[in-house]
């Protein structure tokens, strides 16, 4: 029986061969690839959120696709291949545990110098700022804290809570006060300083907005059925209610 990953590299060559392959796949192309990249590897998180073993193992599938194609792209072009990706990532690993593969003991291992291994390996590739290496296609929210953490580190951060809170107040007034045109960026303000404030408080925001949506979901859920599917018919002030009423059913009190 051959090997699996042999089998998928075989099928992805296959599929992009140009006289024979799928006309789809040989079209494809690292950009109109990558919105799938990142679709697939939210797929692997909501399996697990879901902890739906059988759809994790098919979606991880559908991740690791994603790497061989894009590998088998950069082979065609004499950049890299498959093999140069899995190494990479191996040497990466090994470099990032001297404790388990070099001569470090376990006590030198915390998140300290887990991040000043990072912070090596960016300089290496020629990084010359702090902010070098966030990537820009990552959500908002979590760009937005891996940005907050890389300027704490050099100790540009609010010392409590505090700070951040009044901050968020600020920019809330100022999107409050600003000029038509001016509030798409007053608004950016006034969502970075929110991230910054629960991030204060040890909270990863997008995980936190992430079970926000959930909650909001599940209650406007709730509405509808209590609405008889005639929600829409309703007043704001009787949807109000409604709402007051998913609450307290939830927190296990009679409405």
């Amino acid at each position: 029986m051959p090997n699996p990953i042999h089998r998928l590299l075989h099928i992805m060559a296959r599929l992009r061969d140009p006289r024979d392959g799928c006309a789809w796949d040989r079209a494809q192309n690292f950009s109109t690839i990558a919105p799938y990249t990142i679709e697939e590897a939210y797929e692997v998180a909501d399996a697990i959120t879901r902890c739906d073993m059988h759809d994790l193992k098919e979606e991880l599938g559908d991740l690791l696709l994603q790497v061989v194609f894009h590998s088998r792209m950069a082979e065609e072009a004499g950049h890299f291949d498959f093999d140069a990706v899995v190494t990479s990532i191996a040497d990466k690993m090994e470099a990032r545990h001297p404790h388990i593969f070099g001569t470090e003991t376990p006590q030198d291992t915390n998140e300290t110098r887990w991040e000043a291994l990072k912070a090596q390996e960016r300089s290496a590739k020629g990084a010359t700022s702090a902010m070098d290496g966030v990537a820009r296609a990552l959500p908002a929210l979590l760009r937005a804290e891996k940005l907050q953490k890389r300027a704490a580190r050099d100790g540009f951060d609010w010392p409590d809570p505090q700070g951040p809170a009044e901050k968020l107040a600020e920019e809330a007034r100022e999107l409050d006060e600003a000029a038509a045109e001016d509030r798409l960026e007053e608004a950016g303000d006034l969502l970075f300083a929110a991230v910054n404030l629960v991030r204060a408080y040890g909270i990863a925001a997008e995980e936190a907005l992430r079970i926000g949506n959930d909650k909001f979901e599940r209650r406007y859920r709730m509405m509808e059925t209590l609405a008889g599917g005639a929600l829409s018919s309703l007043s704001l002030d009787e949807q109000e209610a409604l709402w007051h009423q998913v609450k307290q059913l939830e927190r296990g009190k009679p409405s």
